[in-house]
């Protein structure tokens, strides 16, 4: 058996499915440790379409673990060192997941998403177009769409269920949910995190607009960087040759298809739209550029 060029749903019979998300399958490996599978599903407006992007779970991975080696000197992340060999025995069965699943530490996630917001773009922008600001942030006047801010901005969202949507908070929320130190620690580690990556990729011609960390604590209440680090998925990516104050620019990541979807007559609630295949190939091509440009630059 081979990996599928594209896989939708993982389907393991030696692991105890734990949990689907939007875009990942979580299996139970022991009391310490879970396998997370990156499919191919895509989730747009927080709704997950029927079609998968090809090979996209492969590039979020290879991504991601790219970022997680890369920042270690930041903070720890969930990876472990167990081979997937040693969980996934079966070659038949560890063939449909290879290059896309991981064996990580159980950790207990936090209950926020850490967004930090480098340029003025998406609902940051029609936000600051209707207050001035960016989820209560106040910013200098005069500034133009896709415009990079004085400084990166911390916004932090609370976490949705699968089809529900993100909700922005403030920061004193994210005290009230999870005390004064882990908060500040979270900014912090966000903003050092975004920085240091923004001007790595830069130098191989991405700019990282804008991106979402997620963190988890160990029972010694260390704080750990979990699920996906800097990917096309959780970030936006733009081209630096054609990038220009004043438009949205072209991207490497998923707001192609939210542009597309953004034409067709849909309410954004589940079901999605099916996707043209050319919208689908053209959309894992970009994914394909970016960690080239990224992990191979």
């Amino acid at each position: 058996m081979t990996a599928p060029e594209a896989l939708y749903q993982s389907s393991l019979s030696s692991l105890k499915l734990r949990a689907r998300g939007k875009v990942r399958d979580i299996y139970d490996i022991d009391d310490k440790h879970m396998l997370i599978v990156t499919t191919d599903r895509l989730s747009a407006f927080d709704v997950i379409l029927p079609d998968p992007i090809p090979g996209k779970g492969r590039v979020l991975t290879s991504v991601s673990n790219f970022w997680f080696e890369k920042m270690k000197h930041v903070m720890p992340n969930h990876l472990s060192d167990i081979p997937l060999e040693q969980v996934v025995p079966d070659a038949a069965e560890r063939a449909q997941i290879e290059g896309r699943a991981i064996v990580v530490k159980l950790l207990k996630p936090l209950p926020v998403e850490a967004i930090v917001r480098g340029y003025l773009i998406g609902s940051g922008w029609k936000d600051y177009q209707k207050s001035g600001a960016i989820c209560g942030i106040k910013l200098p006047e005069g500034l133009q769409q896709a415009q990079q801010l004085p400084e990166p901005i911390y916004t932090p969202s609370t976490k949705a269920e699968v089809d529900q949507h993100d909700e922005n908070v403030s920061f004193d929320k994210t005290v009230e949910l999870m005390g004064q130190e882990l908060a500040e620690k979270v900014r912090d580690a966000s903003l050092k995190l975004y920085k240091e990556a923004a001007a790595y990729a830069k130098e191989r011609g991405i700019i990282i607009a804008d991106t979402k960390f997620e963190f988890g604590v160990d029972d010694d209440g260390v704080l750990y960087l979990i699920d996906e680090a800097l990917t096309p998925d959780s970030s936006r990516f733009w081209p630096a040759d054609q990038y220009q104050v004043g438009i949205s620019p072209p991207s490497f990541d998923k707001q192609y298809i939210r542009d597309y979807l953004e034409t067709l007559d849909w309410d954004k609630t589940a079901p999605g739209p099916h996707l043209p295949t050319e919208v689908a190939e053209y959309c894992a091509a970009k994914y394909r550029e970016a960690e080239v440009r990224l992990t191979q630059g």
